[in-house]
């Protein structure tokens, strides 16, 4: 098995760490409305190496799908959409591809599971279908070669009767079965990246557990980076190398998943963490909850947009925006006034 490469938080021996499987510069999305230009990623840095996951938390209208079709090259430039920044997938710039050249990338290099599998899959064509039409596009193989592929795909996910299932539409299986076909086919052509965006979605508990254990455990075996978008931080908690906290189209923490949940320097995923419900809580505990709302990304506020919530703003909260939280360092947030910091600075 390959020895696991230096990831992006550790300082690289020279001649000894490969190029990271992803790494991502100022990457911005910025949708133009009627009502002006609504800027949904705003300077979002990422860099992931093989066989490390990466786990991106926030908010609903965060930005973190959006920052996921971004960096797949399924949000690209366009009369409705403006995508600046630097994407490489293995050496190479996803934006600066032609629509041929990224078609070329998806499937090979990085794939995707979105977060509603029926939608993901036609309703008229059998599982296999969805399985052979890209192995067949992508490696070659012959129709029954590509059929067998297909076959061993779903029982490496774990579907029972992998050759009578292969057989069957997708309205045919239940909700957890639909994932798990949306995983064989996301892994059909062994992609370096694997990007999750909330893998499940509407599925029950013990069923979501499965589906992220799957996916775990196929990272590890097949050494893919993976990125796995949530809104649950106990989803990313465990199953995670490092976490990166967005709020209002910015990363505003950055740094190993360990770390960030046990001393959150950002005021916002530190309110996050605060939230979840813990089982040392007394029966009927209040939760407490983060005041106002998130801004609206088509007239965000001045300086730090966390700061009409913050309980720690300042003036200069309100007026200068922090330096963005990049992956430059083994911890990064963008804030003023980091919580710990006086600590920090007292040792």
């Amino acid at each position: 098995m390959t020895t696991r490469a230096t990831t992006a938080t550790t300082t690289p021996q020279p001649g000894t760490a490969p190029a990271p499987v992803l790494d991502a510069t100022d990457v911005r999305t910025v949708f133009h409305t009627p009502r002006g230009p609504l800027q949904a990623v705003d300077g979002v840095g990422l860099a992931l190496a093989e066989g490390e996951t990466l786990g991106i938390v926030g908010e609903s209208g965060s930005g973190k799908s959006v920052l996921g079709r971004t960096l797949m090259g399924l949000i690209t430039d366009g009369p409705d959409t403006t995508v600046s920044g630097t994407v490489l997938l293995g050496g190479r710039d996803v934006h600066a591809l032609s629509p041929a050249g990224r078609r070329a990338l998806w499937g090979t290099e990085v794939a995707m599971v979105f977060q509603d599998p029926m939608t993901s899959l036609n309703p008229v064509k059998r599982v296999g279908t969805h399985l052979t039409e890209s192995i067949r596009l992508h490696q070659g193989l012959g129709r029954r070669e590509a059929r067998d592929r297909a076959v061993g795909l779903l029982r490496q996910v774990g579907i029972p009767e992998p050759a009578r299932r292969a057989r069957q539409y997708p309205h045919e299986l239940s909700g957890g079965m639909r994932q798990r076909v949306v995983i064989a086919m996301a892994l059909a052509c062994g992609p370096r990246l694997l990007i999750a965006d909330e893998p499940t979605t509407a599925l029950d508990v013990t069923v979501q557990k499965q589906i992220l254990d799957l996916l775990q455990s196929l990272a590890r075996d097949l050494r893919m980076a993976t990125v796995l978008i949530s809104h649950d931080l106990a989803t990313v908690a465990g199953r995670t190398d490092r976490v990166a906290v967005m709020y209002a189209g910015r990363l505003v923490e950055h740094g190993p998943t360990a770390e960030v949940f046990a001393r959150p320097r950002h005021p916002y995923s530190s309110a996050l963490i605060a939230s979840v419900p813990r089982l040392d809580m007394p029966p009927h505990t209040l939760l407490p909850a983060i005041e106002g709302r998130p801004p609206h990304l088509l007239d965000p506020p001045p300086g730090c947009r966390f700061a009409p919530r913050c309980a720690f703003a300042t003036e200069r909260c309100t007026t200068e925006s922090p330096l963005p939280a990049g992956h430059d360092g083994p911890g990064t947030v963008a804030c003023h006034h980091p919580l710990g910091a006086a600590e920090e600075a007292a040792v």
